[in-house]
């Protein structure tokens, strides 16, 4: 192909896809132009034409639509639409006003052709005519289309926030991923909207007729006024000339206009109905064999009753009872090979065996429900789902971690009112609430004065009163927090989440958490140390997350990891290093609520043991404590912390940094809620505050 066709062709493309736009707003220019400037007779015949055409091809497309929001620009065309036919009859009434008196093809061939063709020429026919299809357009199609669009809008209006939650609940079942609950919100939201703009855009229909009727009556009032004043016509031939004009007139705009109106019609009586509308009309008609021979059978004996034309009733009674016979066989075909298909389909089922790949397909995450917390997920007004939901805000805000999916499922295995957590098909953790009750968390096992059922809350081990909901302000005023059990579950479900995030931070996540990445630092991670840069991130970040400390700050991370891979491969140095460098945000989640970070410091005793217990050999690192020894410390920490996790506070551990990752180490088996810091991770800005000494 040469050089200039290909200019042309990418031309011609560039002009029918960048300037429809232009054409289209050519168009509604033509449309204004006509409410001002004179047409010939031979462009008004062309846009009554095109007219007509929209109005039938607008009633086809209505009729094929599977659903009413494929034609959600149906409201604007009906408005471009019924401009067209206003301004055309104005430009008709500019003809027939002024050339009436010559005769009637004063206004063109098409107005003339229909004033002959349907009413012969006589104009009281015609007049009778254009009454009924105005009464017909007016009163019946139009005002019934202008309620069922009323009434349309404001359900769906309504039912928007119920069909929003059972979104939530079954993207919370895991029923639905993520893209598909974005998709039915879209379509609720295309709906809601399409149904608003119908009920405005019906008024359009119904001001478009009593605007038909002002037109014809100012067209035949005023034509036999001027015909007889100014151009000497008598009364009969004034009237005949205009009337007849003005009749065809409004039959050609009427017969659109009610073309139109069925097409609005079809559109807000389809409602939820799917597929083309012959389709739906057909195939629920034909789902009652029973009625059509009942009404065959009725037919039948309206035939038979004196004066009634038997012929006709009676064939038509005929084809009604073949039509149920046939529908009534196909049907039961229909059932038998279905029955056939499921029982093949269940013994494929009971023979066939799971693939490799079916077998490896586990959810990253899931919570199991027994049989008596299904109502948790389940009601329209489920908390459940969307707390659970929350959780990956939670983590991506605290974090910088976006967490898979948790799928919500029942599981038969387990208790009633049991409920389990699964992290990569193991199941972690499992706890037990009552549905219908409220939790009192009572650390102290103090008497709270109301009755209930002692139990443990599952997430901290801490005593805790299960008691009617109706006693709930009641022991808050006491004092008593008091959780519902969807809080409950919550709660437990983010510990333990916690505790295994490095196991969800899996190769696949990091890659993503990397390709989220600006452009300079996607290649600042190329150049990352030697092997594999990703699998290298993805065990700093897994290090990092292990500690809690979130690794929000990505791009930072990046530039330490850079930075120390460097000089070393070894992955627990790297990570002190990103430790560094993050040291104002490790610092900044350790303040108190008066500025200070609170620490527990070791004895100069027991610093020096850890330090003389260290060994170095280039980048390894061995700790060389004898188990009594560490036994000791261990306990001594532990007394010294206990104070603190009875009060709900958690100073961090402020060790020497050639010890932290081993006191950590042992640290995380009693109290995995303690941070361990060291000296190089203090900002010199931050305060501090020592609250302890180990081994003092």
């Amino acid at each position: 192909m040469s050089t200039a066709t290909k200019s042309a062709k990418s031309g011609a493309q560039s002009f029918g896809g960048k300037n429809k736009d232009i054409g289209f707003a050519l168009g509604v220019i033509w449309i204004l132009a006509m409410l001002f400037v004179p047409l010939p007779p031979i462009l008004l015949d062309f846009g009554l034409a095109l007219s007509l055409s929209f109005s039938i091809l607008i009633l086809m497309v209505a009729l094929w639509i599977p659903k009413p929001l494929e034609f959600n620009s149906f409201p604007t065309l009906l408005l471009v639409v019924t401009m067209l036919r206003l301004s055309l009859n104005i430009a008709s009434t500019r003809l027939i006003l002024a050339q009436g008196h010559t005769g009637t093809d004063a206004a063109g061939g098409v107005i003339e052709g229909f004033s002959r063709f349907i009413v012969g020429g006589n104009y009281v026919i015609g007049i009778v005519i254009f009454v009924i299809l105005v009464v017909i357009n007016f009163m019946v199609i139009s005002k019934g289309s202008t309620r069922i669009a009323e009434v349309s809008a404001r359900f769906s209006l309504d039912a928007m926030p119920g069909k929003q939650m059972a979104i939530d609940a079954d993207l919370g079942a895991g029923l639905i991923d993520e893209e598909q609950a974005k998709t039915r919100r879209k379509e609720l939201e295309d709906e809601s909207s399409f149904f608003g703009a119908m009920d405005g855009a019906s008024k359009f229909v119904r001001g478009d007729a009593v605007a038909g009727i002002i037109i014809t009556i100012i067209n035949v009032v005023g034509g036999i006024i001027i015909g007889v004043v100014q151009h000497q016509l008598s009364v009969g031939e004034a009237a005949n000339n205009y009337t007849v004009l003005t009749i065809g007139d409004g039959l050609v705009s009427q017969i659109p206009a009610l073309v139109v109106s069925l097409a609005a019609g079809l559109i807000v009586t389809k409602g939820g109905t799917q597929g083309a509308t012959n389709e739906a009309v057909i195939q629920q008609l034909g789902k009652h064999p029973r009625a059509m021979y009942m009404a065959a059978a009725l037919l039948g004996s309206m035939g038979l009753l004196p004066g009634f034309p038997m012929p006709i009733f009676l064939g038509l009674a005929i084809g009604l009872a073949v039509t149920a016979y046939m529908v009534a066989k196909k049907t039961r075909e229909e059932e038998m090979r279905e029955v056939a298909d499921r029982e093949e389909d269940d013994l494929n089922t009971a023979y066939s065996e799971e693939t490799p790949k079916d077998l490896l397909n586990i959810d990253d995450l899931r919570l199991e429900l027994g049989s008596g917390l299904v109502k948790l997920i389940s009601s329209m007004d489920a908390a459940l789902p969307g707390k659970v939901r929350s959780l990956r805000k939670l983590f991506a805000k605290e974090f910088g971690f976006l967490l898979p999916f948790v799928r919500i499922k029942d599981e038969a295995n387990l208790g009633g009112n049991e409920y389990a957590i699964v992290v990569h098909g193991v199941k972690v953790a499992k706890g037990e609430v009552r549905p219908n009750s409220m939790l009192v968390i009572n650390p102290a096992n103090e008497n709270i004065g109301v009755p209930g059922e002692r139990t443990q809350e599952p997430t901290f081990g801490l005593p805790a009163l299960w008691i009617d909901p109706a006693r709930t302000e009641e022991v808050e005023r006491k004092g008593f927090t008091v959780v519902d059990p969807e809080s409950v579950i919550t709660t437990h479900i983010t510990e333990i989440l916690k505790e295994h995030m490095p196991e969800l931070l899996t190769y696949g996540a990091t890659q993503e958490l990397i390709e989220g990445l600006d452009r300079r630092y996607q290649k600042l991670v190329k150049d990352i140390g030697q092997g594999s840069p990703e699998v290298l991130m993805q065990r700093v970040l897994q290090n990092l997350l292990s500690e809690r400390v979130s690794i929000r700050n990505l791009p930072l991370i990046v530039e330490a990891v850079t930075e120390a891979s460097a000089q070393t491969s070894n992955v627990v140095v790297i990570t002190e290093h990103v430790r560094q460098r993050l040291a104002s945000q490790i610092c900044q989640s350790l303040m108190d609520e008066t500025g200070y970070v609170p620490v527990v410091v070791m004895s100069a005793h027991w610093e020096n043991e850890f330090l003389a217990a260290v060994k170095a050999n280039g980048d390894e690192r061995s700790f060389v404590m004898s188990p009594q020894r560490v036994q000791e410390f261990v306990l001594e920490a532990r007394t010294t912390l206990h104070d603190f996790a009875e009060r709900d506070e958690w100073p961090a551990m402020l060790v020497n940094p050639e010890v932290r990752t081993f006191v950590h180490s042992m640290m995380e088996r009693v109290s995995p809620m303690t941070q361990v810091i060291s000296h190089n991770e203090l900002h010199r800005k931050v305060p501090l505050k020592t609250v302890a000494t180990i081994g003092s």
